[in-house]
């Protein structure tokens, strides 16, 4: 009885989260997103940073994911000051796709999946490069870095509306779109 309960409790939305595009509307307001769709887990056992051919990459419908929440961001009137990215291929497509501004790549977003980097370092590192700009923020990044930024597990394509408080990240929203079927 208790996991059912732990379970029911998990999938409550929780009413300060409610409206994540009202969220991203506030000054300061940092957009976490988690690239779009790319099928697997992990990246091959070959891979190179620098070779898209070695890593695990956008599908088409995770193309079409990135290329639906950028239009609808743009149809909201959402704009960012500054967008960063991993050096991933996937998160490098995803922030190209969705059409937000000039990208550039912020090493501490890479992922550290699987024993690649430091997360201790990179989340410092990443909280250390928020806290010195202004403005509303777009990093474009995998899974395991917005977990330790924000302790939310992300889908695909999902965006994580944060502020960034006491040198800490205080989560104030979520949005997702679906990649299509």
């Amino acid at each position: 009885m208790r996991c059912v309960l732990w379970l029911f409790l998990l999938v409550l939305p929780l009413p300060a989260l409610a409206d994540g595009w009202a969220a991203l509307e506030r000054d300061g307001a940092i957009a976490i997103m988690r690239h779009a769709l790319a099928p697997g887990g992990g990246d091959p056992a070959q891979f190179v940073l620098e070779d898209c051919e070695t890593q695990r990459n956008l599908d088409a419908r995770g193309r079409a994911q990135a290329r639906a929440i950028g239009a609808e961001m743009r149809l909201r009137g959402v704009e960012f000051d500054e967008v960063f990215t991993s050096q991933w291929c996937r998160c490098r497509e995803t922030a190209a796709l969705i059409e937000m501004g000039a990208v550039e790549a912020l090493p501490s977003l890479n992922s550290f999946f699987g024993g690649q980097g430091d997360r201790v370092g990179q989340t410092g590192a990443t909280l250390a490069a928020l806290s010195a700009r202004e403005g509303r923020v777009l990093l474009v990044t995998h899974q395991v870095n917005i977990t330790a930024l924000t302790g939310v597990f992300p889908k695909s394509g999902e965006i994580i509306v944060a502020e960034l408080q006491d040198g800490a990240l205080t989560v104030t929203g979520r949005i997702l779109i679906e990649p299509p079927q």
